[in-house]
């Protein structure tokens, strides 16, 4: 049975490089190949192949957006092929779909290898990879800063971080005006902070590492 694979990886010399490689095994052809993440998607589609050799780092979109497009009923099994070396590139790629997770420091046996077993459904990570893989599974979630505070409280943060008076607080949940207050004053306390500003701060700083977290 022929292997058919993408090649997906922005720069053209790594891209020949492989082509090359692949192109040497009986069992391998090169369906298709891709410099940006878009054009990656397009590819996959049009070509249906049995493995994706993909980098994580490519221009339009990057390696995690182009798993997340791909469609699970034509996706292919995934080998990323990365310099990225970072725990989190690692986790989110494999919670993702990935099915191997090479560096671009590895061998062009192991590459070969890694294609194959794909294919067959088989995962493959390096012994390094894999130690850090499972450690990093096992690692408690950091915690959540707004978790001293209520549901109500919560909400009523978020309507400071967009600017609401009192006021506008009340009519928005509903409630009192010196209910409002009340929550106001809980919020400042549990979150050790001075005033409406330093609170709003502290919700808008919230709000963008958790669109940061993978």
């Amino acid at each position: 049975m022929t292997i058919r694979v993408v090649i997906a990886d922005d720069h053209r010399v790594v891209r020949d490089g492989l082509c090359y490689l692949l192109s040497q095994e009986p069992d391998v052809e090169v369906a298709g190949e891709a410099g940006d993440g878009r054009r990656t998607v397009d590819v996959v589609a049009a070509t249906r192949p049995d493995v994706l050799l993909l980098d994580l780092y490519m221009p339009e979109m990057d390696g995690h957006a182009v798993i997340a497009a791909l469609h699970d009923t034509h996706r292919p099994a995934i080998v990323v092929l990365t310099s990225a070396t970072d725990d989190e590139h690692l986790v989110r790629a494999m919670h993702a779909g990935a099915t191997s997770y090479l560096l671009k420091t590895a061998s062009a046996e192991h590459v070969l290898a890694a294609v194959r077993d794909a294919a067959a459904g088989t995962a493959s990570l390096s012994p390094e990879l894999l130690t850090r893989l499972t450690q990093a599974l096992h690692r408690p979630a950091p915690p959540d800063p707004l978790q001293p505070l209520s549901p109500r409280e919560r909400e009523v943060l978020r309507l400071i971080a967009r600017g609401h008076s009192n006021r506008q607080i009340a009519r928005d949940l509903a409630i009192g005006e010196q209910t409002v207050k009340t929550h106001v004053r809980s919020i400042l306390t549990k979150l050790a902070l001075q005033d409406r500003v330093q609170a709003a701060i502290f919700a808008l700083r919230h709000q963008a590492e958790s669109y940061q977290q993978p």
